[in-house]
């Protein structure tokens, strides 16, 4: 199949013609990594119904986050979602000459929406806190805007928004990697050694998109083909990878032992059924973080410590 995106969608956005923009190479590329996404997504909401409808919870967030990159995809392979801005740094290299460069603003907008949920897939795995959850969260998405501002920015001062978003990236790699570690370790061997694998997984990765950003959206080193294939490898790893290494983690970990007690509609109100058990006594794994707990407002004794403790309810 001929792949005519570019003849209907061409390099001209309100008037403005980008110099440098992606060929044909780059939008099939943007359309496989599309099929990965959408083909990720079917088979984890099929993994989820292998599952209790109360162990589900991590199967839809990860499902999601695929889903969304592949809208995203496909908006990138269509040679749409992107504006023409001036470049700072004039290259002679053919592949990235002229004026101007094509940036897709529709990857941020991906990434405003699916980084914090790949956080709240981590940080639920490790029984973090909803306060230091919902704080690492507000650091991913100051990092997201600033790097969304710094690309549309053709001035030096694109670098000035880049070391905001670095610093508030810092603040994610510190509660990803070391507060959410101890919290995964209290709730058991099993789940720290899920926690990281796909917490070191992340970070990794995730310490390679600033220098792509460089390179493409900031430095004008790299053509946009080279560009989409660097973001792409990236995306690829960080989202259904991660996805596969989480969900064939989890399992064997039940959602209440988490402290995350969803209640099932066949359930009786007040409490929350996982895997045929309810809530209370025998969950003594769950510990202060989230942990041994309540659903609908009530508190549940762990077995092994004798008192009583919150949990998420959901």
């Amino acid at each position: 199949m001929v792949n005519n995106a570019l003849n209907v969608n061409d390099a001209t956005v309100n008037g403005a013609l980008a110099d440098a923009h992606i060929t044909t190479r780059g939008s099939n590329w943007y359309w496989t990594v599309t099929a990965i996404m959408a083909f990720s997504s079917l088979v984890f909401i099929g993994m989820g119904f292998m599952k209790p409808r109360t162990d589900r919870v991590f199967h839809y967030i990860t499902a999601s986050i695929t889903l969304v990159a592949a809208i995203s995809y496909f908006t990138m392979a269509s040679n749409l979602g992107w504006t023409s801005i001036g470049i700072e740094f004039l290259r002679s290299n053919p592949k990235v000459s002229g004026l101007t460069r094509q940036i897709f603003y529709v990857r941020y907008i991906d990434w405003f929406i699916t980084t914090p949920l790949l956080l709240l897939d981590l940080l639920l795995t490790a029984g973090l806190p909803w306060p230091t959850i919902l704080f690492t969260i507000l650091l991913d998405e100051i990092m997201i805007v600033t790097g969304l501002v710094g690309a549309l920015v053709k001035s030096s001062y694109k670098w000035g928004f880049f070391a905001f978003g670095f610093a508030a990236f810092f603040g994610v790699v510190w509660n990803v990697g070391w507060t959410a570690r101890l919290h995964a370790r209290a709730l058991g061997p099993d789940v720290s050694r899920v926690y990281t694998l796909v917490g070191v997984w992340t970070l990794s990765l995730w310490f390679l998109y600033p220098i792509a950003w460089g390179l493409c959206e900031g430095g004008n080193v790299i053509s946009s083909d080279s560009e989409a294939v660097f973001y792409g490898v990236l995306d690829v790893l960080a989202k259904p990878v991660f996805g596969v290494l989480l969900l064939m983690g989890h399992r064997n970990i039940p959602a209440a032992r988490l402290g995350l007690h969803i209640r099932d509609y066949d359930a009786v109100p007040g409490t929350a059924t996982t895997t045929g058990t309810t809530t209370g006594a025998g969950l003594g794994h769950e510990k202060h973080h989230n942990g041994a707990g309540t659903a609908a407002g009530t508190t549940a004794t762990t077995a092994t410590a004798g008192h009583t403790e919150p949990g998420h309810t959901v």
